[in-house]
């Protein structure tokens, strides 16, 4: 396949800035796309966070004006790859320390409209090569709604790049009112049900669902979940009438960051081949929350945001039933207030059984990952997850609903599936409490057959999760874009 000029836009990359699981994907994938011979350059806005992270200052290429601000375009690579990252700076929309999204009270930023409007409207005069940068992609590939109205101002353009617009979480939108509409200065043409307007706001997304080449999003199965009421969120409607542009391509992890073997953060490296230090991993995990020294017992690891997603209200439902039940669990977490606070009561209520900490770390993540025994994943709903090829790579099978990516990823435990060698973790016939409970039932009485077990941890450290596969299927995924918008005769 020929190699793409990509322009990859989004609001936030890892390393430079993380809130979610967008950062990973825009940070690991255009270095997988770069590594298949792809040209790629990343836009992000110039946060006073991601300045901070980079160990030289960016070299600053052009200065222009947009919608009455000055906006100067940098330029630097995304740490430890040769990806080429341009920053969008202008201090009075993007300088300001903290969540790209939010105040210091989660407050959304009162001008979030304008502030990725005029992001949008920057990566649209980089694709059609107005910015002096002498440079012009074949494809524009565009993330959530900060950069919906991507293929929406693309479409006015003659002779302009293809577009590809992800959907990492159908749950936000960038809705605003009609006021806003006018504020931003966009084309009144857009102002209609079949465009961007919704309900009588209009939504930034929906410019990427309209007006996008091809869409995809995270997971094949949460490709088909978002055309139902369930998941669609409103917008399932659109979602069905542009079925045949849409895709769902699973994503990967860093098999250098999440491998056992060479994990910095563990006490003690293990592979396939060599399984003896994932038992001593999991002795220090019991150590670190304090949980009874007990090889017999099944450990059960979750990190995790704390919320009603997560399925975390399911699990302190079923704790009395769980803690008659040999396991124990060791849970890093922070969110609801509520649940926090029930976690650790039920941590001082199960001493030795169960060891919490509120708050996200590294290092406890990772020791997670590899001395726990089963892995808990109750999602009501998933577009993709990460943790449950996490666990996998490291011989912790995940406990999982049956919703989108984690339905696409684990193997479910079975007579056939052990047989085949292809059982990779165990999932919940329905979400509820009861198969919650039930399914870690199978878990103990698989658990108890110590050499079948050191199997399924085989057969789930054996899958490749990496980025390199799903690299491929995006450059697949651009090619049907190109086809869908032919490049122009000479286009640079």
């Amino acid at each position: 396949m020929k190699p793409y000029r990509i322009l990859f836009g989004a609001s936030e990359v890892y390393p430079l800035i993380k809130t979610g699981g967008l950062a990973d994907v825009a940070g690991a994938l255009p270095h997988a796309l770069k590594k298949l011979g792809h040209d790629v350059h990343i836009v992000l806005p110039a946060y006073p966070d991601v300045l901070a992270r980079l160990k030289h200052p960016p070299v600053l290429r052009v200065e222009m004006h947009v919608q009455s601000h000055v906006i100067g375009i940098r330029q630097t690579t995304l740490p430890g790859t040769r990806v080429p990252v341009w920053l969008i700076e202008c201090p009075e929309l993007y300088g300001r320390a903290g969540n790209p999204y939010h105040d210091q009270y989660g407050e959304p930023w009162h001008d979030n409209a304008l502030r990725f409007a005029v992001f949008s409207q920057v990566i649209t005069a980089m694709a059609m090569n107005r910015c002096g940068l002498d440079w012009q992609p074949e494809i524009v590939h565009c993330n959530d709604w900060q950069t919906g109205l991507v293929p929406a101002l693309l479409a006015q353009e003659a002779q302009r790049p293809a577009t590809v617009f992800t959907i990492h979480n159908l749950a936000y939108q960038g809705v605003f009112d009609r006021g806003t509409f006018e504020l931003l200065q966009l084309d009144e043409y857009f102002w209609h049900y079949e465009r961007l307007e919704y309900h009588n706001y209009f939504s930034f997304l929906k410019g990427g669902l309209i007006y996008a080449d091809r869409i995809n999003t995270v997971s094949p199965t949460y490709a088909r979940e978002i055309q139902t009421t369930e998941f669609g969120y409103g917008l399932q409607g659109v979602l069905q009438h542009r079925a045949d542009r849409l895709s769902g391509i699973i994503n990967g992890i860093d098999p250098e960051v999440w491998n056992p073997g060479t994990d910095s953060y563990l006490p003690h490296k293990y592979n396939r081949q060599h399984l003896p230090g994932k038992a001593l991993n999991k002795q220090a995990l019991q150590q670190q929350f304090q949980l009874t020294q007990d090889t017999q017992t099944l450990l059960l690891g979750l990190v995790s945001r704390l919320a009603q997603q997560k399925g975390i209200d399911m699990l302190l439902t079923i704790l009395p039933d769980l803690m008659q039940r040999p396991v124990q669990l060791a849970i890093v977490g922070s969110g609801d207030k509520t649940y926090e606070q029930d976690l650790r009561d039920a941590a001082s209520l199960y001493p030795g059984k169960i060891g919490v900490h509120i708050g996200y770390a590294e290092a406890l993540a990772h020791l997670i990952e590899a001395g726990a025994d089963v892995f808990l994943m109750p999602s009501r709903f998933e577009p993709c997850g990460l943790n449950q090829m996490y666990s996998q790579r490291y011989g912790t099978l995940p406990i999982v609903t049956p919703v989108g990516g984690l339905f696409d990823s684990v193997t479910d435990t079975t007579a056939e599936t052990i047989a085949q060698g292809t059982a990779s973790g165990f999932v919940m016939p329905e979400i509820s409490e009861t198969a919650l409970l039930q399914t870690i039932d199978r878990a103990i009485t698989a658990y108890a057959e110590q050499e079948s077990w050191k199997a399924l941890m085989r057969s789930a450290m054996k899958l490749d999760h990496s980025w390199a596969h799903s690299a491929q299927e995006y450059a697949q995924l651009y090619a049907q874009a190109l086809l869908d918008n032919p490049p122009a005769p000479g286009a640079a």
